[in-house]
C-alpha cells in the first residue's frame, strides 16, 4: 500500500509499504479521509516535541472497517468510524485514574508510532468510534474538536463568565465554538484579523481581539476592568504562551492547549498575587470525542465552513507545502483517499 512518511524535517516521501496484519483484538480500516494539524505542520517543519524521524504522520482519521473479528463493541465490517490515536498502556497510573489522554507511556499515531496518512492502518477495537449519521468529512475533524472538548471540560467553565481564547487556529475555534456552548462570553485573539473575524462567524464569538493593538487596554474595556477569569491559550507560540500569564483575572484560570517546544517562563511573583490556577490540556478521551459527535449531529457544530482546504492522497506532498504558507489561509486541510 501506498503511505506518505516524513523521512527528516522538510522532507515527505511517497513509499510502498506492507498491507497491515490483524492482530487479535484489531481491525483493520481503510483510511477515507486524514486530517491536517498544527502537530503535523510542526513535525514537518522539525518543532514537534515527542516526535522522532522517519515516520508516517496523520491522527485526525475517519475510514471504514475493512476486516474485523467477532467483538463486544458492536463493530461490523463496512462500519464507518473516527479513530481515537492516542494508544495508552492502560496500566500506569494515568491511565488507572481514566486520564488515558496524558499515558506516561503515551503512544499517538503519526507522533509516537506511524500513523494513518495511508490506505490501511490496524487499530484496536476500544480505539475505534462508530460514526452512523455523519459524513466522512465530519468524521475526520472529531478529534480536533475533540481537544477543544477536553479542555474546556477541564477549565470547569461558568454560565456567564468571560473567557479568552488566544489563537484562532483550528484547536482555538473549536474551543471557541465549545466554550461558548457551555455559556461563556467569549473573546477571541489572533494576529490576524481574517482569521478574527471568521471566529465571529463561525464560532459565533461575542468579542475578537487584535493581539498588536492593545490587548490589554481591550480586555480591560471587554470586562470592565476585571479581565477575563480563563484565558486558553492554542497558539503554540512560546511569546504567546508566555504574555499570557497577563491575562486571567485574580483567581483565574490559565489553559494550555498548544504546545511548544522550549521553555516558558513567568513572574513568580504576579503569579502568586493573582493566586493563578494553571493547567496544562493533553489530547482527549472516549467521552470528549462522544460530546463532540452529539454536536455535530445537532447542528451545533458546522463542518463545513471549518474545511477550507483539500487535496488528493497522491497530492499530499506538494500540497502540504502550499497549506504551509500563511497566505493559503488554512484553517483545516483535509486529505481525501
Amino acid at each position: 500500500m501506498k503511505s506518505i512518511v516524513c523521512e527528516q524535517p522538510n522532507v515527505l516521501k511517497v513509499t510502498e509499504r506492507e498491507l497491515p496484519v490483524q492482530k487479535p483484538g484489531q481491525a483493520i480500516v481503510a483510511i477515507k479521509r486524514i486530517g491536517i494539524c498544527g502537530t503535523d505542520l510542526h513535525a514537518f517543519k522539525g518543532n514537534q516535541p515527542f516526535f522522532q524521524y522517519p515516520r508516517i504522520l496523520g491522527h485526525e482519521l475517519a475510514g471504514i472497517i475493512d476486516s474485523i473479528d467477532e467483538n463486544s463493541f458492536g463493530l461490523k465490517e463496512g462500519d464507518q468510524v473516527s479513530i481515537i490515536p492516542y494508544l495508552g498502556c492502560g496500566q500506569c497510573i494515568a491511565c488507572r485514574k481514566g486520564k488515558t489522554n496524558c499515558c506516561i507511556h503515551m503512544n499517538v499515531l503519526g507522533v509516537h508510532i506511524d500513523g494513518g496518512m495511508c490506505e490501511k492502518i490496524s487499530v484496536p477495537y476500544s480505539h475505534l468510534i462508530k460514526t452512523e449519521g455523519l459524513s466522512l468529512d465530519q468524521t475526520a475533524v472529531i478529534e480536533p474538536l475533540s481537544i477543544g472538548a477536553h479542555a474546556v471540560r477541564r477549565a470547569e467553565i461558568q454560565n456567564g463568565e468571560f473567557v479568552l481564547v488566544v489563537g484562532a487556529g483550528p484547536i482555538g475555534l473549536g474551543v471557541m465554538s465549545l466554550a461558548k456552548q457551555a455559556g461563556a462570553r467569549v473573546i477571541a485573539m489572533d494576529i490576524n484579523q481574517e482569521r478574527l473575524e471568521f471566529c465571529q462567524k463561525w464560532a459565533n464569538v461575542d468579542y475578537i481581539i487584535n493581539a498588536l493593538q492593545s490587548p490589554m487596554d481591550a480586555l480591560k474595556d471587554i470586562t470592565s476592568g476585571d479581565m477575563p477569569t480563563i484565558v486558553f491559550e492554542a497558539t503554540g507560540n512560546s511569546k504567546s504562551m508566555t504574555d499570557s500569564f497577563r491575562y486571567p483575572a485574580n483567581g483565574g484560570k490559565l489553559v494550555f492547549v498548544g504546545l511548544v517546544k522550549s521553555d516558558i517562563s513567568f513572574s513568580d511573583p504576579d503569579f502568586h498575587a493573582k493566586e493563578l490556577t494553571l493547567m496544562a490540556s493533553r489530547n482527549a478521551i472516549k467521552e470528549d470525542f462522544h460530546y463532540v459527535i452529539n454536536a455535530i449531529q445537532n447542528g451545533q457544530i458546522d463542518v463545513g465552513d471549518y474545511i477550507t482546504h483539500r487535496s488528493g492522497f497522491d497530492q499530499i506532498i506538494d500540497s502540504f507545502k502550499e497549506w504551509l504558507k500563511p497566505e493559503e489561509g488554512v484553517i483545516k486541510a483535509i486529505v481525501e483517499l
